[in-house]
């Protein structure tokens, strides 16, 4: 005789959650933008910031990077929040929030060390270099942090 229940507390063996496709693509467009700046920024090392069109150019990717990762936040929030999936949604948001004021501090740090640097302050390219490695580290930071949650983002509840 079969007992009615075969898994004790009513679990089913060998069951596998279903993708949740609303939360992979909102962490797809998620992640384009920061392996984008994983692949670009490091360029900049290789060249002088002391030569003004670098360190504009230099400006700008980190200007259109945090401006991409906001809006992509905040369309990947939408998506996910819509879906009922309000911790997803938040974590999203949160990253989203982030980037705008991450991008303003950025942004504000780099147009005073160019000003020093045309100012004649020897030591602002060193401190822009600084700025450059601390960008690349917190998109390192957030990226890791996005890729290592995607076992738990990418199932159905």
């Amino acid at each position: 005789m079969l007992p009615e229940n075969p898994c004790p507390a009513g679990e089913r063996k060998g069951f596998r959650r279903m993708p949740d496709n609303v939360a992979l693509f909102a962490t797809i467009i998620l992640l384009l933008p920061m392996i984008y700046f994983l692949l670009a920024a490091p360029a900049f090392l290789l060249v002088k910031l002391d030569i003004p069109a670098v360190a504009l150019l230099l400006r700008a990717m980190f200007s259109g990077y945090f401006l991409t990762v906001a809006i992509a936040g905040v369309i990947g929030t939408i998506a996910v929040a819509v879906t009922g999936r309000l911790g997803l949604a938040i974590g999203i948001g949160l990253i989203a929030a982030f980037a705008v004021s991450s991008r303003r501090w950025f942004l504000r740090q780099m147009d005073a060390r160019l000003s020093d640097r045309d100012a004649g302050d020897a030591d602002a390219v060193r401190r822009l270099r600084r700025l450059h490695w601390g960008g690349m580290l917190s998109n390192a930071v957030q990226l890791a942090a996005v890729v290592a949650s995607i076992n738990y983002i990418a199932v159905a509840p």
